[in-house]
């Protein structure tokens, strides 16, 4: 493919067909896989289809079911625990089409939600079914599909009521035609938004009454961070068509060492109490801090990843505020950092950007 990055249902259609073929459970109405086999390609069968998402398969199965039901989807979480990811490559399994969004923004309008109209034919034609300009919410109802919304609180709390009808009633009304839409079979909403947005545009207690919240966890233990961060470095790395570069795990382990460690305020040993920066540090960072460096070792050094490469970017993600962050990293630096004799080399290269 010839895409930067490919929607997942055209990545992994290999995956969605081969389930499709084997598939021989019940399917919910406009599903093109069973629940079980859209939980299988999010999670993997060890064999031909490769994971998706790293984690609890209860927590996939729990929002799977909740697609199955008449209930939207509210998924829940820290940055960088994958709600994102999750949702796309949950309505390509479900729907066979993740490309139904709508980005929560401060400036998103009720139109991304209801529909828009096409002013010139408006003006030439007057108000006509034709001359409506579809939401991808109203598309999504309209064909049986699953739209997606993203960082649901980053709305306005006016724009966000405006899916209050469309959840309860399945039905979109369009008052200036005299007519609605209603929702086909298969139809469903998964929203994603932020922990740390509360208090940005909090949803109303009808709106989440709504949907069925699945909350994402960081990921428990360093070894399935660090598993999660190799699988996605790998992958990023083969769609910007990097050059082949010997990716230690040793770099990786200390990249997600040191955003755990930082994140929970505390060592890994749990004997030194360290400050957290005002960043969220998450899994998605160290992801991007990786593939930087990767992409430096790859094209400005010896083809390996050293901490020379991924020094800059940690510190680029860690001092997010000039002045406190900056304090916090240098005290992690010399008290945490300084004392660990096998990390002497990534000691120096981050001593030398700091």
């Amino acid at each position: 493919m010839t895409v930067l990055r490919p929607h997942a249902e055209d990545q992994y259609a290999e995956e969605l067909a081969l389930l499709a073929k084997d598939d021989d459970r019940p399917r919910p109405p406009g599903w093109k896989l069973s629940p079980w086999a859209v939980t299988t390609y999010i999670m993997g069968d060890g064999d031909r289809i490769t994971p998706k998402y790293v984690g609890a398969r209860r927590i996939v199965e729990v929002a799977v079911a909740t697609l199955a039901t008449d209930r939207a989807l509210l998924l829940l979480g820290v940055p960088g625990t994958a709600k994102t990811w999750l949702s796309e490559h949950l309505a390509a399994a479900v729907s066979g089409d993740s490309t139904l969004l709508v980005q929560g923004t401060a400036g998103t309008a009720e139109e991304a939600v209801r529909y828009g109209w096409n002013y010139a034919r408006l003006l030439a034609e007057g108000p006509s079914f034709e001359a409506l300009t579809p939401s991808p919410v109203m598309r999504a109802m309209a064909e049986g599909r699953v739209a997606r919304v993203e960082e649901l609180t980053r709305m306005p709390s006016d724009v966000q009521d405006a899916l209050i009808t469309v959840l309860s009633e399945k039905t979109l009304p369009i008052p200036e035609l005299n007519r609605e839409v209603q929702a086909e079979r298969g139809f469903n909403v998964i929203a994603t938004a932020n922990d740390r947005d509360r208090g940005v545009n909090e949803l109303s207690s009808a709106l989440r009454r709504r949907f069925n919240t699945v909350v994402l966890p960081v990921p428990a233990t360093a070894e399935e961070e660090v598993d999660i961060v190799s699988r996605r470095v790998a992958e990023l790395g083969r769609s910007l068509q990097l050059p082949e570069t010997a990716t230690g795990l040793e770099e990786i382990r200390r990249v997600v060492t040191v955003f755990r460690e930082l994140r929970a305020g505390v060592t890994e040993d749990g004997r030194t109490k360290v400050k957290s920066p005002s960043g969220t540090l998450s899994s998605a960072e160290a992801i991007s801090v990786l593939t930087n460096g990767i992409a430096l070792a790859a094209h400005f050094g010896d083809g390996v990843l050293r901490s020379s490469d991924v020094a800059a970017g940690i510190v680029g993600a860690v001092v997010q505020e000039p002045v406190s962050d900056r304090l916090v990293w240098r005290e992690y630096l010399e008290t945490v950092v300084r004392e660990r004799s096998d990390w002497r080399d990534f000691y120096r290269a981050c001593r030398e950007v700091s």
